[in-house]
């Protein structure tokens, strides 16, 4: 049996009810079911969903972009970045493939620069709202392969 194909609207908000995303206005969201597209905590509560729900979603860090990982800071030499002009919030990718990561930068001290490598919202509880919107088998092989192939995991 081929994985199912979920559409969505969501409003994401960070713990101080700031608006961090939001699909409404524009396209659904959409993902492939276990291809690891979107993250756990918020999977798992679509799949539990029907059709026209909807649903407030609190999403622990864990279960979201995981917590900070200290070890993915680090003060780097500014003459060393693919970037010249560096001011602090700063994001950029470090090299051309695009899985390269990329950093966000937290402090630039003369010639050094401290860079985060985290995901911006790693270590926060998410607050979402969303909508179920359509749910069907995923019926192509390319739309399977893509998203099999698209795995986080």
């Amino acid at each position: 049996m081929s994985p199912r194909y979920l559409s969505f609207h969501f409003t994401l908000r960070d713990a101080q009810g700031r608006l961090r995303d939001t699909s409404r206005g524009g396209a659904p969201a959409a993902f492939l079911e276990g291809a690891g597209q979107i993250i756990e905590g918020l999977e798992g509560e679509l799949l539990s969903m029907t059709i026209g729900e909807s649903r407030a979603v609190i999403v622990p860090p864990e279960r979201g972009y995981g917590p900070v990982d200290e070890s993915l800071r680090q003060s780097v030499l500014r003459a060393s970045l693919p970037v010249a002009d560096l001011k602090v919030g700063d994001r950029f990718q470090t090299g051309p493939d695009r899985h390269a990561p990329v950093v966000t930068v937290l402090a630039v001290e003369g010639d050094k620069v401290l860079l985060d490598a985290n995901h911006p919202l790693a270590g926060q509880w998410l607050h979402f709202d969303i909508d179920l919107l359509a749910v069907r088998r995923a019926t192509l092989e390319e739309e399977i392969a893509a998203g099999l192939n698209g795995r986080r995991d």
